[in-house]
């Protein structure tokens, strides 16, 4: 008896594992940074921005330089809705963007599961459209900077306004 309480003793100890640390890593967002359209290598901050998708706010009234957006990781693409000016009814304007992307589950630990990574689809990544009516674009361009989305440390999209 002694013996299998020492040899369950030990397969207990020998079958844990370290401790991981879950960083945000295992929950990627795509990065995007607003730009001057002008002055190209000048961050610019969206004044009283909104930005919603699905009927969820992921943003509602910010004014920032730089934001994080989650992706689906049910579906292929994301459509969010970005509303400039989302304070001043005279003035707003709403432009959607979807990402269109394939999604690749990979194996991150047992203690932290698995993550999704995302590749933006190479030759639709981002469709830009209007609202109904329509208001005029105020995102007059979009650069790709990195089309894999596994981490949240580097930019991926960049918008020019």
């Amino acid at each position: 008896m002694k013996k299998i309480f020492i040899l369950l003793i030990i397969l207990f100890i020998t079958s844990c594992e370290k401790d991981d640390i879950c960083d945000k890593e295992t929950t990627s967002r795509v990065v995007i940074e607003f730009y001057d359209n002008l002055l190209t290598t000048d961050l610019k901050s969206v004044s009283n921005l909104k930005i919603t998708a699905d009927g969820f706010a992921a943003y509602d009234t910010i004014s920032a330089n730089k934001i994080q957006l989650p992706l689906s990781t049910a579906a292929d693409f994301t459509k969010y809705s970005l509303v400039l000016n989302s304070t001043d009814p005279v003035n707003l304007n709403e432009d959607f963007l979807q990402f269109n992307y394939t999604r690749q589950t990979v194996f991150v630990s047992r203690a932290c599961g698995y993550k999704t990574v995302y590749q933006l689809d190479s030759s639709n990544p981002i469709t830009l459209t209007d609202s109904s009516p329509a208001d005029g674009f105020w995102i007059k361009n979009i650069i790709i900077d990195n089309k894999t989305i596994n981490n949240e440390t580097e930019t991926h999209v960049k918008i020019y306004f």
